[in-house]
């Protein structure tokens, strides 16, 4: 007999995810050092990345490496799952909207 499978999830995703290995540079929006993660899947919408145990900041701008797809840009912190986080692309900033 087989073993009965968890429910799964729903998927509140508006875009499929397709799983990578990019590193990124994370800076946080309201200031401090930039570093370095790795982001695991992307999505039009977001991404999911591993921030090796570092804390990630509530909101953070994404430079990805390499020569793939990017989304490089603004980010918000939707989910934290131990070193995983998952997070949604925002709009672009003006820079009026940039504050110094």
């Amino acid at each position: 007999m087989p073993s009965p499978q968890p429910e799964k999830l729903d998927d509140k995703r508006q875009s499929p995810r397709y799983p990578v290995e990019r590193l990124a540079k994370l800076r946080p929006t309201k200031g401090g050092a930039p570093e370095y993660c790795l982001v695991t899947d992307m999505s039009d919408g977001g991404v999911r990345l591993n921030a090796f145990g570092r804390k990630i900041p509530d909101e953070f701008v994404l430079s990805l490496a390499g020569d793939g797809p990017a989304q490089n840009g603004r980010y918000l912190v939707i989910w934290r799952l131990g070193s995983d986080v998952g997070a949604k692309h925002l709009p672009p900033v003006s820079d009026a909207e940039w504050s110094y």
